[in-house]
């Protein structure tokens, strides 16, 4: 992906997020209901993933490392989840949790 094509799809996502803020913040009882069709898109799965691997995501409970996704393919792993997402197909694995020892 060049440059220029990744800053638009960084823009096009930024610019939802202040769409839904200023909704938000407008109206304090507004709830979004119909959000399902923009989780989906091209552009917001792009540059999530973009995000999760920039701040060292950790793998979930499938135990896939950024590097299974790389060589498997990141776009093909990504149409894979838009198009199960999609269909209504996609159901997210249970979350890993993680304890930490207190003090």
């Amino acid at each position: 992906m060049n440059a220029n094509k990744a800053n638009n799809t960084k823009e096009k996502v930024r610019k939802l997020q202040r769409k839904l803020y200023l909704a938000a913040k407008l109206n304090n009882k507004r709830r979004f209901h119909a959000l399902y069709d923009k989780v989906y898109r091209k552009d917001i799965l792009i540059e999530a993933w973009k995000r999760v691997k920039a701040n060292g995501g950790v793998g979930g409970i499938d135990q896939m490392t950024f590097t299974d996704i790389e060589d498997y393919g990141v776009e093909t792993f990504l149409l894979e989840i838009q198009n199960e997402l999609e269909k209504g197909k996609y159901h997210p694995k249970p979350v890993k949790r993680t304890y930490y020892p207190e003090g």
